[in-house]
Formats: structure tokens, sequence, C-alpha cells
């Protein structure tokens, strides 16, 4: 603050101890009527009304007729801040003396902040009752005798504070004194607001966390939107932020509820209420079109440095009339949107997006306890109550405050009893607020919420979306929009999640207004719910239900299974049935399964599913688990639009029902774990197939006579010893894959096979290899497969391994893990890009990888012979220049740590890319990688980047990993908004670590160019959008002032990225 300092004495200004009372008004003036009301202080009132901040002045705010004497004291005793305007009549006045007397005794005894301004008037005369001060005086000696000593005492301790002298600020310019003093009294003002409101529990922190994000006093036009679940908190955190910053800048508005105000009133008010606050102005003129309101604000906004919050924003174009984009505002300004959606936020293209985080439990407990508990009733009893309402909330400031508010009258059998019928009934105030994300999907969307909400909550995303896709969801796209508008989450393991009271509103909108009537339910999924389904009359009507998942595997049905077949007849919408256990043997052979899209069955006891042919239209995904007692698979003929079929662990199966072989929609076939089964019949009117997966069955096929004519593509095998022919079966067509293999006996030496196929599908995934160890004596496998990607070979028992009689010229991805017996791994394809080789104890080499250029990452966990790995990690690097690895950290075990360092000048032309090598004794290890621009260019917070002498490699005790990555600044300029104009970069490492280093990889020469190929997009793009459980890094979080990314590599030690 420049300003001019009254006095050079030991006055200093501080922050006030403040109490508890409260201010009627915010500031009162103390000013000569004759000097200054229509001048200075007529300005000096009229911006404090415009910042919002209330202030008593005699003639504005004194009613008629009211007595001025004791009015005017009440009013100083009522206010928090007193500004004196000495001036040079002053002190003629006894009036004003008396108030100085009063409003001094007040900051003594009340609390009372004192400010005083010298108009053109020196400090010390007042100080000293000098020149004109002096001459007042004397009269006063003579006129007002006994009360000259409280007078004189008031105007020195007035002139020691610290204040303002206007004629030695900005040239003398009022309109920037008053600007500053104006600033001043709102930070005061907010310092005891920030103090004394004790109800914004965790707000403090979480606004000093946004402080670095809307750089506050920088340049530039920042827009900020805070997202996440309804009642977490968002425009109570905006609110705080208003209500600090917002004297900071020449115009501010909050415009609240936006997604209802727009549909009452339409965009143009919203629009004319904006101009109107940061204009200062009671009325605008009236805006007719949204577009004639968007050319209003921008012309009336682009100079002026503004901030604007948007408060609960739910469409993209509310934000287009309403935000619009940063041209419309001037230099500083700073707009903040709250919303349920992110997509709104991405869509606009705000520069920061922050996820309102929830209560934490001591700041839940805080909370509830402001809301509901006396401090007489804080008894054990009571706290621990409160802990399960806790518990209950999940950190949702708003159930607490709902709860706590209902709960604060309430004796202990009473809350007992309410939170008893909590869980059975949710409070309506608190759904309806959560259920307004629910009512802004789409019918798909909302059945997809619904669905994950009931039955696939902690439930693998990627098994889940198998069946919801069968569905009907396009759950793809809809999973994006629910994470979006912060109705579900994807957990690190995968797994989808949601907030507690989140699934608790998506359960109570599928039981309505029948909660004890489950026939009325579209999902049953209850235990209790699918025992009431057994247990009604046949002739109940049931065909609201669309789902059902029945358990009877720890509790058996037993009596209600007699029921459950011809109640479950009635289902005549039913979509996707899930059964753990054995509920009624028969009844399948009742269900009308028309709808019928998805059936799991698990632990079941059925020996065949139905009898006959049975017709199921509809049906898409059919998984059978553990069917112990099932010997043949259903009829295929009656499943034409069958997609998906899964067995595993049908331990007496034996037969594949021949008709699987005129499934034409067919893409994924997988079978495993079936021990007995033999006979898998010819396919051919499979088309469509992708993924086939045979792992652990040996003697899967039992091939009926070959017929001479359909063997043009037959590879047979060698003979072993003893004779016995080894048999090959193939079917080979334009659009898909399929070998299977029997073999004769357990010895086959010098085997050899060969596959071909010109159109075999991109994507399919090879897993039948998996565990056959009658084919473990196999030295050469031949195939050509000229589009194959991705080649899983995990499990198997080949010893090596030579892609040269593999001509796989397209491949990009292989799994060889658990291939215990691997010793060799040698001319892999050029296209390789990621090599998974974990648990390969008795791998030796990979052989001359010179020329796979795009090979970036090689997963090496567990055992090998590969010693350190740095001579495969030197063949991997060998297209870089030469680095010296530097800046190794002291030897000690350190846990999350943050190193800041500065980009080195020009570093997007002398650099390629930036290498990380971190040591550690964990299997997994997790760092958060930011690259942003940080205006301040002296911050000593950064260590400047400065190359570093070579360190010698240190010694470790103990067994320790080595994880490598390598991001390439070219591939981020693709896929994110990287530009030069970043200077900073951050590492966060969120375990133990013992040895972190960084180095800048210098391009081979300044004229590299970027490398923008198509096959470099295809290597680099393609792994990380379609092997999630791969991804060693990930783009987190892409703005226009950074970018954070997530090197999360669970499963690799040594990696590379493009």
């Amino acid at each position: 603050m420049n300003t001019s300092m009254a006095s050079s004495s030991s006055f200093s200004p501080s922050v006030p101890e403040f109490s508890s009372k409260s201010w009627k008004y915010d500031v009162f003036l103390s000013f000569r009527g004759e000097d200054t009301r229509k001048t200075f202080v007529d300005h000096l009132y009229s911006a404090l009304e415009q910042q919002g901040i209330y202030t008593y002045k005699d003639d504005e705010t004194l009613p008629r007729g009211e007595l001025i004497g004791p009015n005017l004291m009440k009013a100083i005793e009522e206010s928090q801040i007193a500004v004196i305007v000495f001036s040079e009549n002053y002190a003629d006045s006894s009036w004003c003396l008396h108030e100085l007397a009063h409003i001094m005794k007040c900051k003594d005894t009340g609390n009372q902040i004192v400010l005083p301004i010298f108009y053109n008037v020196d400090p010390s005369d007042v100080r000293k009752q000098k020149r004109k001060y002096g001459e007042t005086f004397c009269k006063h000696e003579l006129e007002n005798k006994s009360n000259v000593e409280s007078w004189r005492k008031a105007l020195v301790d007035a002139s020691n504070i610290s204040g303002w002298e206007p004629k030695h600020i900005a040239n003398g310019h009022e309109s920037k004194v008053i600007k500053e003093i104006v600033d001043t009294i709102s930070q005061r003002l907010q310092l005891v607001t920030s103090s004394a409101d004790e109800n914004l529990v965790g707000i403090a922190a979480r606004v000093q966390g946004l402080e670095s994000e809307l750089q506050i006093g920088s340049g530039g036009v920042r827009m900020i939107g805070i997202w996440g679940v309804g009642g977490g908190g968002k425009t109570t955190l905006v609110s705080a932020i208003y209500d600090e910053f917002s004297s900071k800048f020449d115009g501010c508005c909050f415009v609240k509820n936006i997604r209802e105000e727009s549909r009452k009133n339409g965009l143009e008010k919203l629009q004319e209420k904006i101009l109107s606050g940061v204009l200062n102005q009671k009325k605008v003129q009236g805006i007719g079109r949204v577009e004639e309101g968007r050319h209003m604000m921008l012309n009336k906004l682009c100079r002026k440095k503004v901030l604007i919050v948007l408060d609960d924003v739910d469409q993209l174009n509310q934000l287009k009339a309403l935000a619009g984009s940063h041209d419309w505002y001037g230099e500083g300004s700073r707009i903040i949107i709250t919303t349920r959606d992110e997509h709104v936020l991405n869509a606009n293209r705000v520069d920061v997006k922050h996820n309102i985080s929830l209560l934490n439990n001591d700041e839940a407990i805080k909370l509830f306890r402001k809301h509901a508990c006396q401090d007489y009733r804080w008894t054990e009893d009571y706290k621990q109550l409160s802990k399960e309402v806790v518990s209950y909330a999940g950190g949702l400031p708003l159930a607490l405050t709902v709860i706590g508010s209902f709960l604060c009258d309430k004796n202990i059998r009473e809350w007992r009893s309410a939170l008893a019928r909590l869980k059975e009934i949710p409070d309506d105030n608190i759904l309806e607020t959560l259920k307004v994300s629910f009512d802004g999907l789409k019918p798909l969307e909302q059945d997809l919420f619904l669905d994950i909400a009931c039955f696939f909550r902690w439930q693998k995303k990627d098994t889940a979306m198998e069946i919801l896709d069968a569905c009907g969801f396009y759950p793809v796209i809809g999973i994006k929009v629910l994470i979006q508008k912060a109705l579900i989450t994807i957990s690190k393991d995968g797994e989808f999640d949601m907030h507690d009271l989140v699934q608790e509103m998506g359960h109570h909108i599928v039981r309505g207004e029948h909660p004890k009537n489950p026939e009325k339910h579209s999902r049953i999924w209850k235990k209790e719910d699918v025992l009431r389904i057994c247990a009604m009359d046949a002739m109940m009507e049931s065909d609201k239900i669309e789902a059902i998942k029945m358990d009877f595997w720890i509790q058996p049905a037993k009596g209600q299974e007699q029921n459950l077949h011809s109640v479950a007849a009635n289902m005549k919408n039913l979509r996707y049935m899930e059964s753990i256990g054995d509920p009624a043997k028969s009844l399948f052979n009742e269900l009308p399964l028309r709808e019928l899209c998805c059936l799991l069955l698990t632990f079941g006891s059925q020996t065949q599913l139905w009898e006959g042919c049975k017709l199921l239209p509809s049906l898409k995904l059919l998984k059978l688990h553990f069917m112990d007692k099932l010997i043949i698979t259903p009829d295929f003929n009656g499943l034409p639009n069958l997609e998906r079929f899964i067995l595993y662990g049908c331990l007496c199966l034996v037969e594949i029902h021949p008709s699987i072989g005129c499934l034409e929609k067919l893409v994924y076939l997988s079978i495993e774990a079936c021990p007995n089964l033999e006979m898998f019949p010819p396919i051919r009117g499979i088309k469509k197939l992708e993924t086939l997966e045979f792992p652990g069955q040996p003697k899967l096929v039992k091939f009926p006579k070959i017929q001479q004519q359909k063997m043009d593509n037959l590879q047979h095998l060698d003979l072993d010893n003893s004779g016995s022919k080894v048999a090959s079966y193939i079917e080979s067509y334009s659009n898909y894959f399929v070998i299977c293999w029997r073999c004769g006996c357990s010895n086959l030496p010098g085997v050899e096979c060969c596959v071909e196929d010109p159109c075999l599908h991109r994507n399919i995934r090879l897993r039948f290899f998996n565990k056959l160890h009658e084919l473990r004596f196999l030295r050469k496998l031949n195939l050509s497969f000229p589009n194959l990607q991705q080649l899983n070979l995990e499990g198997n028992e080949f010893s090596r391994l030579n892609f040269s009689r593999l001509r796989v010229p397209q491949l990009k991805w292989l799994n060889v893990s658990s291939c215990y017996d691997l010793v060799e791994l040698s001319e892999m394809p050029s296209s390789i890009a990621v090599v998974i080789a974990d648990n390969c104890s008795s791998l030796e080499s990979f052989g001359d990888i010179s020329n796979c250029k795009w090979l970036w990452k090689v997963s090496l966990l567990g055992d090998n012979k590969l010693g350190d790995g740095e001579i495969l990690l030197d063949s991997m690097l060998q297209r870089l220049p030469h680095v010296k690895w530097g800046r190794y950290m002291p030897l000690m075990l350190y846990v999350a740590n943050t190193f800041r360092l500065r980009l080195p000048d020009d570093w997007c032309n002398e650099f390629c890319g930036f290498l990380i090598r971190i040591i550690t004794p964990n299997r997994d290890m997790w760092i958060d990688i930011i690259i942003k621009q940080d205006p301040d260019q002296e911050d000593s917070r950064f260590e400047i980047w400065q190359e570093s002498n070579e360190a010698p490699e240190p010694e470790y005790d103990g067994e320790v990993k080595t994880y490598v990555g390598y991001v390439s600044f070219s591939s981020l300029r693709r896929t994110t908004s990287l530009n030069s104009s970043y200077n900073i970069i951050s590492f966060s490492i969120q375990r133990h670590w013992t040895s972190f280093s960084v180095e800048f990889v210098p391009r081979k020469s300044k004229d590299d160019p970027v490398q923008t190929t198509k096959v470099a997009t295809d290597c680099s793009e393609f792994w990380h959008e379609e092997n999630d459980e791969y991804k060693s890094f990930m783009i987190q979080d892409n703005s226009k002032s950074s970018i954070s990314i997530l090197y999360g590599d669970k499963t690799s030690e040594k990696s590379i990225q493009p």
C-alpha cells in the first residue's frame, strides 16, 4: 500500500483483536461539513457504498426529525470502523471534537478500528495543535474549558495512528487516493468477517488452496471453474472468495442460482443483473435478446477489471451468454463458475478446473456439532451418535447441516430413532438437492446411473461395461457424462464408485412411492426384495421389473424357489438377470425372455439351462461361471444376436452345442477352466469374432474327420517318435481367425506350426496359448498376421520366441508375463511399443532392439536374469543423445516430496523432452508432474535449472527398484496445450523413495523436427487409449495455464515414453 504515513512514531496499524459484537454499520464518517461534505467526503462515501460497505454519514443516514446528538453517538458505537477526515476547520466544530473523543473512547473499550485521513492539513499540526488548530483551541479554552483536555488527548491519539495524507499520494489525484482507502477498509472488514464467521467450517483452508489458481493481482483474464456433487459446498466456497477479494476489482457481481433463474426469467435478465452490479447502476438499458446482451457486456466490461461469480451453471449456453470469452474483460479480471457438470467447464475452455473437496472427518464433526449440539449435551452418547451421522453424511456439508439442524432440539432417544429412520427413508431436502444432477440426464444416462447405483458400485468398470453395453446404454459416452456430473467416480483400482448419499438417492428413485412393493420397482437387488418376489402370488403383475440380481449362494431360497419360476413368468420386460446360487432348476423354461439382453449365472446346479431351442432374440451377453453340473451349453440357434459368450469353471461341461458355429454376431468367446471339455465344433458362420480366449484348455478340440476338400490352408505338424499325429484344424475367413490344437501326446520334440490369415482384426487378442502344457516343446511358431496389434502369450512354457518367423508388422503390444521358461526374446518387429515381461524368471536377453524405434515401455517386474536392465535401457535410449544422470538426492528414505524446477531458457527449441529416474523399495510408484506458467520470474521457491556434474551411481542397501520414464515435448504438443510460455515443472512423489533424478534431453540438432508422422501418433496414442491397466503416463488436467501428468507406473520397472 503506497500511503504516506501520518506519523513516524511506533504507532503502526495491526490486526486488532475482534470481539464477537454484532455491528450495525461498517463505517462511520466523521468530518467537517463546510470543508469536505460536497467534495472529498461525498466521493469517499459513494465509493464505499459502491463496494457494498454500509456507511454512516449524518446527512445521508440520519432520519429527518431525529435528534443529532444521541443518535450520532449510538451510530459511532455501532460501527466497526471510524474514518476521521481531519480538514482545516475540523477543530472549529465542538461537535466534531465531541465525535472524535467518543470515537477514541470506543476504540479503547469496544475494539473499534480508527483510520485517520489528513485532508490538506499536516498531521503534526493536528497532534500539536499548531496553526489553525492552535487558533481554534484558544477559543475553546474560553468557551469549552471543561472539554479541552479530553479533546486535546483525542487529537494526539488519533494523529498518532497511521493514516493517509491525500496530497502526498498519487500526486494528489483524489480518485486514486479514495480507491486505496476503500480497498484498505474492505480488507479490514474481511478480516473481521473471516475471524467472526465460525459457521464456515473448513472454508479458510479451501480458499487458501484456490488463491494460487486465482492469481489475484496478476495480469490476464482467468476463468476458474469449481465443480462437484450437489451440496458439497461450492456456493459457500465462492461466496468466501468473493467476500475476500471483491475489493480488489473495479466492479463485482455475484449471480446466484443461474440454473433456476435462467429458466424463470431468461438469460437476458441475468445479463442485466451482471451489468448493473459491475457498473454500479441501479438500472441498465433493457436487453431484448441474448446476443444484444453479449455485445453490451463486451463493450462495457472490456476495459474494466471485474470479478464475476456465476453460481450453479448447468448449461453451456448460460456460460456463452453470461461469461463469454476472455476478451470480454479487462486486464486482471477473474470469472468464477460453479457447476455440477464438468463438461460445461471443458466446453467453455476455462483456465482452471477445481473439484470441490468434501469435509474430512474432523471438519464434519465440527460442522455437525455446530448445528446439532449444545456444549452441555456433548456427552459420550451424543459423541457416538454424532460419529454415525458423520459416517452417513460422508463429508457432505449439506447433509451435516440439514441433519444437525433437525436434531438440535431432540433428546438422545429421539436422535437414535431419527438416525434409524434416515437409513430407511432419506431426508427429502438432501435428496432433492442431489437429484438435480440426475434430473439433468438424458433417459439412457438415467438408466445407466440407476444400474450402477443398484448393481455395479465397487465392481470392475470393464466387467460392468460389458453388461451395460449389452443393455444398449452406450456406456462409453454415458459413463463420461456421469463422471462429469459428479454422480460417479472410477477408483484407482478401476472400480465404479459414488458418494453413499448419491447411491441412496438412486435407490430412492427406483423404489419411489412403493418401497414395500418390489414388483413395482424397475430394479431388484436387495435380498429381502428378492425373497418377497419369490413369495408373491403367481398372478401378481411384475412387468415393471427390468433387472434383477438374485443371490442364493449363502442362504438358499428353499421353499420360495417353488414360486420363483411362475412369478418370473410375468417379468415380460426383464433385460438383465444375474443369479448366484440355485434359485430354481426349471426357472428358464418358464421365463418369457424376449427382452433379456444379459444373463449371468454363477454356482448354479443345472445340467442344462433349458430344454430344446429357446428363443432369446435380444440376448447379447451370456456368462456361465462355476456351473459345476452343466454338461452342455444351450442351443445357440435361439440366440441369434449373442455377442459375448463366456464359460469359466464349468467342471462337468463336455460339449459345446454345434450351433455355436452359426453365431454371426459373436465378437468375444472365452472358455477357461473347463477341464472335461473335449469337443469344440467347426466354426463356419462367425464372421465378426475379434477375441478368442482358451487359456488352460489343452484338450479343447476333438476334431471330426477332417475333410480333405477343406484343407487348403492346413499346415501339418511333424510326427513325434511314437508316430502319433498332431492335427491342426483351421478355418480362415476374411473377417476373423480361429485356431485350435489337440495334442496326441505330451512329448512333441521338433514341432513346427505355421498359420496365415491376411485379414485379421487389428485388435484381436490371442490367449489360447496360455498354459498349453502339451505344446511346451514347441520350438517354432510361424504366424502371419499383418494387422495384429496385440498379442497375449502370458503363462506359456516357451523357451525362445523369435519374431523373425512371426510376420506381425503392426504388432505394438506383447505380453509374455509368467513365461517362466522363456530365455530369449529376439527379432522383435520395429513397430513394437510395449513389452510386458513380468515374472519371466529365466529371461536372459531381449536380443537386438536397435530397430525398435517406437519401443517406449518394458515391464520387468519380478525375477529375471537380465541383470540391472541398464543395457536394455541404453538400447531404448540410443535414439536420444547421451544422457548423464545428475541431481541425485541424498540416500535417505523420503515420503511425498515435491521438487519444483524452472525450465531452461528456450527449452522448447533446445530440448526434445525430459527423463525421470526414481529408485525406490516400492512395487508401485506415483509421481504428479505439473508443467505450468509462473509469471513471477523471481520466485525464489523454484530452483533454477542448471546442468550438474556427472554424479557417481550411489549404492543401496536392500532390494530396490528403478523406474525410468521419458516424456516427449512433441507428444505433449499434439495432445495438450503445452506452449513455450510454460516455465515451471514440478514433481510430487507419492511414495517412499531413495533417489530421484531428472534430466532434460537435448535435441540432436536444433533443426530436429517434431515427429508428427502417422506411425508416431499410432504408437503413442493407441496404447494410452486402449490399455488403461498398463498406462504409465496419464494426462490428468490440461488447461491454458498448466498441464498435470500422473506417472503411475504400477507395473513397470523400466519405461520410456516416446
